[in-house]
């Protein structure tokens, strides 16, 4: 394989940039839904984000989502940084597999508490913690939107990381250059 040195489109350093500092807001929006939410029942008690470990899950990967956003972003321009393409393709995908992972966690509680789980005693909870889940609701789409972002930032590092070598050969031309 052969590297070639094409500098990165500046497109796509302004994407990758602007992806990343538009995260930030969305993970920390997602994480002051969840940290404040709280509902009062007078029959089951109260109902805060610490007593579900899923959503303490996502609230510590928003954090390290919105933290790794804002070091990444500033040191993409950075050129001793840039030129490390796959340091930031390991880590973009990495916190993207992260959210991915917390979007579950959160949209499975959500399913629970809506629909329950008949199976194993479980029932619904939004008619007695409507205003936590409706909350949780919203802090979900947040983190979703999120995801979308590292998403695509994932994308653009990976394009980014192998664009320096050249595609692989058609195998009918290597068959050509082996007679």
């Amino acid at each position: 394989m052969e590297e070639t040195h094409n500098p990165h489109p500046p497109i796509l350093k302004l994407l990758d940039v602007s992806l990343r500092l538009f995260s930030v807001p969305l993970t920390i929006a997602s994480i002051c839904l969840t940290v404040t939410n709280r509902q009062d029942n007078p029959d089951y008690g109260t109902l805060e984000f610490h007593n579900l470990s899923g959503l303490k899950y996502m609230v510590s990967i928003s954090a390290i989502a919105a933290a790794y956003a804002l070091f990444a972003a500033a040191f993409s321009w950075l050129r001793c940084f840039a030129a490390k393409a796959w340091v930031f393709f390991v880590s973009d995908q990495i916190v993207a597999y992260l959210m991915v992972t917390s979007v579950a966690a959160v949209g499975e509680i959500l399913y629970l508490a809506y629909y329950g789980d008949r199976e194993v005693s479980w029932s619904e909870a939004y008619s007695t913690y409507g205003k936590f889940c409706e909350k949780m609701k919203m802090a979900l789409v947040f983190q979703a939107l999120g995801f979308g972002c590292f998403f695509v930032v994932a994308v653009v590092s990976a394009f980014r990381a192998f664009r320096i070598f050249d595609p692989p050969l058609p195998s009918q031309h290597l068959q050509h250059q082996s007679n």
